[in-house]
């Protein structure tokens, strides 16, 4: 399997156009519960105002991309801008990975992401029309956007720290994927060295400068956020242990009320009330 497909299996990131088209005036973009933004400015000039971010000003096509809830506010010059937006969820998950891997805003001109052409086409089109199936199309097509945009800070190696940082290492990228793929194996400091052809203190030391975490704490909330997962669509605690690699259900209740704060009992309540 590759980098990203079993992140997707586990978190399923989706995406939703809200807006194509025109903007010629200020608008405010409020921040929603596990929802961030993606935005593709196709033409038009646009200065942006962030949250905790210095002040940014598009003057060329480009992608600009929050993937945590943020509020921020376009303002668009004379002639406006024409624009394509849509929120995104990558996963309701405290303990996503892939969350807390990406910056809090990230910017890139839309020549840098030269292979996203054919796509970016085929949204531009279906978002001036209005054929049958146009909000499914424009949406699966922003999502396939998402999936192209990931793909490029692997391979570009954009990050220099975290997990997309860690899934361009073509040796922590084995050990990443072991871990994603069989998150119910009994795995060990020793055998991920292993998966990845290092010793055990190069692999220890080089995983945690990466990616800012130990590879057994890494292979911990990379667990819970399964679990938190299948709490959310439904499952009973009891059924998700040895899933994710926990012999019993008291062993996975300690470790995720250690993480996370409350019961999984009480958090899938929490989270389902708000």
């Amino acid at each position: 399997m590759d980098q990203l497909s079993a992140i997707f299996k586990r978190f399923n990131p989706s995406a939703r156009v809200f807006h194509s088209g025109s903007l010629c005036q200020s608008v405010n973009f409020d921040p929603q519960d596990d929802v961030g933004y993606l935005h593709l400015l196709r033409s038009g000039t646009m200065t942006i105002l962030s949250e905790g971010a210095e002040v940014i000003t598009l003057d060329k096509p480009s992608l600009l991309f929050y993937p945590r809830p943020c509020s921020h506010r376009f303002q668009t010059g004379n002639t406006g801008a024409d624009l394509v937006c849509a929120t995104v969820n990558l996963g309701s998950a405290q303990q996503n990975p892939l969350i807390n891997a990406l910056p809090n805003v990230l910017v890139l001109t839309l020549d840098q992401l030269h292979t996203l052409s054919p796509a970016l086409d085929l949204l531009f089109l279906e978002g001036t029309n209005n054929h049958s199936g146009r909000q499914a199309a424009i949406d699966r097509l922003m999502e396939y956007v998402l999936i192209q945009l990931l793909r490029f800070l692997i391979e570009s190696r954009t990050l220099n720290h975290g997990l997309l940082a860690a899934l361009s290492d073509p040796k922590l990228s084995k050990a990443l994927i072991a871990i994603h793929e069989y998150p119910s194996k009994d795995w060990t400091l020793e055998t991920l060295s292993e998966e990845a052809g290092m010793s055990r203190a190069r692999f220890a030391s080089h995983f945690r400068k990466t990616v800012g975490t130990t590879p057994i704490d890494y292979l911990t909330s990379w667990r819970l956020g399964i679990v938190q997962t299948l709490l959310l669509n439904g499952k009973s605690i009891k059924s998700i242990g040895r899933e994710v690699g926990y012999r019993s259900q008291a062993a996975l209740s300690r470790v995720f009320t250690q993480r996370c704060g409350l019961s999984p009992s009480e958090w899938a309540r929490r989270e389902m009330n708000s």
